[in-house]
């Protein structure tokens, strides 16, 4: 008896972010042009893998299935004041969502052309982000470096003022010697998200 192969199927969902796209995958295949193409028409879009383009005659195929999103609250602001209370990381794949959401409310930002002053708080177990590379490796016990300073980077390019709370530093006996270039130290994470709320900062923990 000769057993049918099945042809494997992979779904993926798109959100586009301006001009590129961010992809919830469930497949194998890397972002295609054409899937950009597909989020900003309305259509669905069926791909054969690169990878595999020929198995015995057979191809396997991704399915683009995108649907109409009509905003219901749409928010434009003319100034934001947010505090980001980052005590851990959770991650979108690869990316902790706490740079991700700071990545997505500067350019918020900038799309309104609103006025803005973004702080970011890393503490407890996310205080390593702020380490360069050799301080980085000796607290991880690795040796690639510390994988978040681009990114760190770029918030800092795009305005956003990033801190390491003092006693998080205190207890891993870390010093200002330790930290990429840029990161400010405060007092403790909990007094300094206390005082910015009394400034009026919005509190986003993480």
């Amino acid at each position: 008896m000769t057993r049918k192969k099945e042809k494997g199927v992979s779904r993926r969902t798109f959100l586009e972010f301006g001009t590129g796209a961010v992809a919830a995958t469930a497949g194998l295949l890397a972002v295609p042009a054409i899937a950009q193409q597909g989020v900003k028409t309305g259509r669905a879009a069926t791909l054969t893998d690169p990878a595999n383009p020929d198995n015995e005659g057979e191809h396997r195929m991704t399915t683009i299935a995108t649907k109409p999103l009509h905003i219901d609250i749409p928010v434009k602001l003319s100034e934001v004041k947010a505090a980001f209370s980052i005590s851990t990381l959770a991650f979108e794949g690869d990316l902790p969502a706490s740079i991700f959401h700071l990545q997505l409310i500067t350019k918020d930002v900038a799309d309104w052309n609103a006025k803005a002053r973004i702080i970011a708080v890393f503490h407890t177990n996310a205080g390593h982000v702020t380490l360069h590379d050799d301080a980085y490796n000796t607290e991880r016990m690795i040796a690639t470096g510390n994988p978040y300073k681009g990114l760190v980077a770029d918030l800092m390019k795009r305005g956003v003022e990033i801190e390491l709370c003092g006693a998080t530093a205190a207890v891993h006996k870390w010093g200002n010697a330790d930290l990429l270039p840029g990161i400010k130290v405060n007092t403790d994470a909990m007094s300094r998200m206390t005082q910015l709320v009394q400034e009026g900062f919005v509190k986003i923990s993480e």
